[in-house]
């Protein structure tokens, strides 16, 4: 995203950390339902909640904790998050060299993980919101998401080598390695964080815990902005397990054929990232929020007609290829009207709502498509799934933003 247009030097820290932990959490990706099932001989139902339930509960331990972010210096909570993850996932290869390691260990690491990533991130975007003068936000938002696309693309198959060479152990090792590098990292940033606001009540009150969905449902451009993300994220990740199910099973595709046909299209959300910037340059951000959040619903009802063989592989990293290059041009500029829209002190208790109903929101769908697809058949219901997507345009802001004179988000 614009190599010329410079962010500073405490963002560059603070971007390499980002991108260090983000590899770390791809080469590891699928390594608990691994360990679970070859070390620990687990079940469907184990591995379905090991995922699912593991980031159900983590995201409800994370409730009480944006709140609390909220009060306190950023950069000390982004480094302890990265250290609390770091520790948890040490455990696993520590309990497995010691012949210890039981599923519900693997359970518990996964909730403390998913309760440190929604805080993480939580702080992270009320720092860069900190950070950064407003009109260099989208830059950084974008470099974010190119970031992620660009680890997406290349951490899985490293994984994957890694994981049939030394384990999945050794992944979990990796992954806690990157978040200690990011803690460093981050803690070498230096320079001075302005203090955070005070508490004017003094002690943090139950009512507190749902001032983030408060600021969410009071503003008319990010109401429909979350609903529109919780739904649209929710069906498409519901939908992953299904796609296994019908290529891995009934259509006979080999691993390495799945694999590809979804890690190879992510070089459309580096691409849509890139192209971000100048889109919303050109069009207006509230333009291009809309036309990259409508595009993006129209791809996923196309994986219900996917077929055996070449044609089949083609059409699935197709569909893939167009949906992520919508999501990485619709991401960083969502992300970036979020931020401008919330209050600065507002934000910590705002994006961890935002995260937690995220995390429940796929739970939740994911959860209730596995019943469906066990009625109906995965391909019915990932038709069902496609078919309420394209409904999701309707919940995107009717209305933009405008800055009043004194430099304040209002609404038009």
């Amino acid at each position: 995203m614009g190599s010329g247009h410079r962010l500073g030097r405490r963002f560059g820290w603070l971007w390499g950390a980002y991108g260090t932990s983000a590899l770390g959490t791809w080469l590891a990706f699928g390594a608990f339902p691994l360990i679970a099932i070859r070390v620990l001989h687990a079940g469907p139902a184990e591995v379905a909640a090991l995922s699912s339930a593991g980031a159900a509960v983590g995201a409800a331990v994370a409730v009480p904790l944006g709140p609390w972010v909220e009060f306190r210096r950023k950069r000390p909570v982004l480094i302890a998050m990265d250290l609390v993850r770091c520790a948890a996932l040490l455990t696993v290869p520590a309990a497995y060299a010691l012949g210890v390691l039981a599923f519900a260990q693997l359970l518990l690491v996964s909730v403390v993980v998913a309760a440190a990533d929604i805080t993480f991130r939580a702080a992270s975007g009320a720092y860069v919101k900190a950070l950064l003068p407003a009109e260099d936000l989208l830059v950084a938002n974008a470099r974010f998401e190119s970031t992620a696309w660009t680890t997406t693309i290349i951490g899985p198959p490293l994984g994957g080598a890694a994981i049939g060479l030394l384990g999945p152990v050794a992944t979990v090792v990796a992954d806690a390695v990157s978040h200690l590098l990011s803690a460093l990292g981050i803690r070498a940033m230096g320079g001075h964080e302005p203090p955070p606001e005070r508490r004017e009540e003094g002690r943090m009150r139950a009512g507190d815990l749902l001032d983030g969905w408060r600021c969410i449902l009071a503003d008319a451009v990010l109401r429909p902005l979350f609903f529109n993300t919780a739904l649209f994220n929710g069906l498409v990740m519901a939908t992953q397990p299904l796609m296994a199910v019908l290529m891995l099973g009934r259509l006979g595709f080999a691993p390495w054929q799945y694999g590809l046909a979804f890690a190879a299209p992510s070089i459309g959300g580096l691409l849509g990232a890139q192209l971000a910037r100048p889109l919303v340059a050109r069009f207006g951000q509230h333009r291009v929020l809309v036309a990259a959040g409508a595009t993006r619903a129209l791809w996923p009802v196309g994986l219900a007609f996917v077929g055996p063989g070449t044609g089949g592989l083609l059409l699935v990293a197709g569909v893939e290829l167009g949906l992520i290059f919508c999501c990485g041009v619709f991401n960083p500029v969502y992300a970036t009207c979020r931020l401008e829209l919330t209050a600065p002190g507002r934000v910590a208790r705002t994006l961890s709502a935002w995260a937690v109903t995220a995390k429940a929101s796929t739970a939740l769908l994911t959860a209730a498509w596995g019943v469906l697809g066990a009625l109906l058949g995965p391909r019915t219901a990932i038709a069902l799934a496609g078919a309420v997507l394209l409904a999701t345009p309707l919940l995107l802001p009717r209305r933009a933003a405008d800055r009043s004179a004194d430099g304040v988000l209002v609404e038009e």
